[in-house]
């Protein structure tokens, strides 16, 4: 049994507390939100972000950051990407030589272009930064349903330890040392699902969304292979598995902005409704600036962009999408 300090107590934060406990270990979950610990110690519930999901009363609740962060044997960072530089400068002062630090949210810090990873250890320089990603909605992890997720780390000790501590018989963990590629693929299928929200609230069908979905990782892979990750991490769980589940499922906030833009409703009014961070709409721009900074197309979420930030129409970035220039499906493939 190990002490667990969940940074965090949004809906992942929440679930993850949930799949560590039912593993035995000792959880203590922070939040800097004085109200939101007031109502996860009285109801053992998170009534906003996961309903239903009544949590264990071994699980222990904080608004004391020193103490989450030096009482515990691994940490699990789930703050918003937004938040996890200015987390991290708070959590540094703490942190013990060597200390794990699990890093669960998606996103490219705009203005640096690090990846979460980059930035946690750009603020804490001791720690041993590692990450955990794959197609898994909280409220499907928080209700048992059976999921598989990816350990990164940079060394394989590390990743097979957090695959130890969270592994059961319904939450399976692979490893992988490509961190790189799995944060791309996390952060940047965002991007594409609030594309493929667009298709659904424009009212297209499903040979809609299966070009949305295998174009988008064709540009995903492109960008993260041009920056050094692997291949193979596009293809497997952190790559089109997480992109799958983004653009399909119904728990998909990304999704559902982008559904909300596609029926009319501003990028504002859109993320108002959808009453979570979207993470996808801060991924964007950093998308576009990587694209830039390496040389690679990627028209969709050069699209994305345009909705988001210029005014243009859902409808007209698909329309301009559809009438590019020909184009072979693969540049590499020759010909007889």
């Amino acid at each position: 049994m190990k002490k667990i300090g969940v940074i965090g107590a949004g809906s992942w934060g929440i679930a993850l507390s949930v799949v560590l406990a039912e593993n035995g270990h000792e959880v203590l979950v922070w939040s800097i939100v004085e109200s939101e610990i007031a109502m996860l110690l009285e109801k053992h519930e998170h009534v906003d972000k996961l309903p239903g999901v009544k949590l264990a009363d071994s699980i222990s609740f904080t608004t004391d950051l020193e103490r989450t962060v030096k009482n515990s044997d691994m940490l699990v960072l789930a703050v918003p990407s937004v938040y996890t530089r200015s987390t991290a400068k708070s959590m540094a002062p703490y942190v013990k030589d060597g200390q794990i630090i699990v890093c669960v949210a998606k996103g490219i810090e705009e203005d640096t272009l690090m990846t979460i990873s980059d930035v946690v250890e750009d603020e804490i320089k001791n720690a041993d930064v590692a990450v955990l990603c794959g197609p898994s909605h909280a409220e499907e992890v928080g209700i048992g349903l059976p999921t598989t997720v990816v350990a990164g780390a940079h060394t394989k000790a590390t990743a097979e330890l957090i695959q130890d501590v969270f592994m059961n018989e319904v939450f399976r963990v692979y490893t992988s040392p490509d961190m790189l590629g799995m944060e791309l693929g996390g952060s940047l299928k965002n991007v594409i699902a609030l594309a493929a929200g667009m298709a659904d609230g424009l009212g297209y069908g499903d040979n809609t969304k299966a070009a949305l979905i295998t174009r988008g990782i064709a540009e995903i892979s492109r960008l993260a292979i041009k920056m050094g990750a692997n291949a193979e991490t596009l293809a497997g769980l952190t790559g089109i598995g997480d992109l799958i589940v983004t653009c399909e499922s119904k728990h998909s906030r990304n999704r559902k902005a982008g559904m909300l833009m596609g029926q009319g409703y501003t990028m504002e009014e859109a993320t108002k409704e959808v009453k979570m961070v979207v993470e996808g709409i801060y991924s964007a721009k950093a998308a576009l600036a990587l694209s830039q900074k390496y040389h690679v197309q990627l028209p969709i979420i050069e699209g994305v962009n345009q909705v988001l930030f210029d005014h243009k129409t859902a409808k007209e970035v698909v329309a301009e999408l559809m009438q590019r220039d020909k184009r072979v499906e693969h540049a590499h493939l020759e010909w007889n």
